[in-house]
Formats: C-alpha cells, structure tokens, sequence
C-alpha cells in the first residue's frame, strides 16, 4: 500500500483524532496526549504543528488513499546536538502490517537529510515494540543499543532501543 507524507492541515483534526482514540496506538507513544483523544485536541496539535519553528520542527502527516492514516515528525535537538534530531511515529491500527510506516519513515529520513543540515535521525521505540523495531530496521535504522529500565509507562519499567541513521549512509541504501 502506498503512502505519502505532507504538511498537516487543521482539516485532518477529525481524522487525527480518531486514529488516536486507540489505546492500542496510546500504549506505544510517549506520556501526554490525553485519553480520550477530542477533535479538539488535534486541532491543538496540528495548530502547534503549523505555527513551530520550521528549521527545528518537522512535522508531517502520513496519507493513504487521500486519508489520514497516522503521523510523523522528526525534531532537531540543541546544544552540541544541533544536528541530531528525533524521530517520532505512528500508524493508525487499520493501516498496521501493511509497510505504510516503513515507507513513511524513509521519506521523511529522504526529506530531511536532503532539506536541511541534520546528519543524524534517531528514533527510542520500547523494546517490546518489535513492530516499530522492524519498521526502523527495514528502513536503514541501525540498532545502537538496548537503553535499560529507560522508561516508565503504565505503571512498568521499560527497557527502550535506541536507532539512528545517518546522512552518510542515507543515499548509500536508497
């Protein structure tokens, strides 16, 4: 199935919100978004989106069939890490296991490391994610290492897996 990415629109708030009312989704990302997730919130978001800093934040949503079917953003980080960023993902549970976020994770790497000064992606999915895991792998993510009890997340101490990709590599592997 293919999929692309473009810039947010406060017209997907419907959308965005529907895919993130799932506590399936939930359970994998980082504290935060509240539960239930309202159109409201996702007007927020995508507002927040919109209006932040376009040479640290980037942030897109991921289209199927001309519907919103997930998120993903890549955010520079600071200090002697200025060209370092994080990246951050997910797909709604009706798009899962069909490469969607494989393929959407390689075109924001693509749009990054071509747009701007960033030299390396990396992305911290809990250990237990052997999903997101593989979606990184198949994406030309390298597994740096296994960050232990790192994470607290529903009441359980989490071990998370530290990836990266670099510029260097990027066009090598393309």
């Amino acid at each position: 199935m293919e999929c692309s990415i473009r810039k947010w629109d406060i017209k997907d708030a419907q959308a965005l919100a529907a895919l993130l009312n799932n506590k399936n989704i939930l359970n994998n990302l980082r504290d935060g978004l509240p539960c239930p997730y309202t159109t409201k919130d996702a007007e927020e978001y995508i507002t927040a989106m919109l209006a932040s800093d376009e040479t640290k934040t980037f942030a897109f949503a991921i289209i199927v069939d001309g519907q919103v079917a997930g998120s993903i953003g890549v955010f520079r980080c600071e200090n002697i890490h200025f060209r370092t960023a994080e990246m951050g993902y997910y797909i709604g549970e009706p798009y899962w296991g069909k490469g969607i976020a494989t393929s959407a994770v390689k075109q924001v790497c693509s749009y990054i490391f071509q747009h701007t000064d960033i030299i390396r992606i990396f992305a911290e999915p809990f250990a237990y994610n052997t999903a997101s895991c593989r979606v990184l792998e198949k994406a030309g993510f390298q597994l740096e290492g296994v960050l232990r009890c790192n994470a607290v997340k529903n009441g359980k101490i989490l071990d998370m897996k530290m990836f990266s990709r670099l510029k260097e590599d990027a066009f090598v592997q393309e």
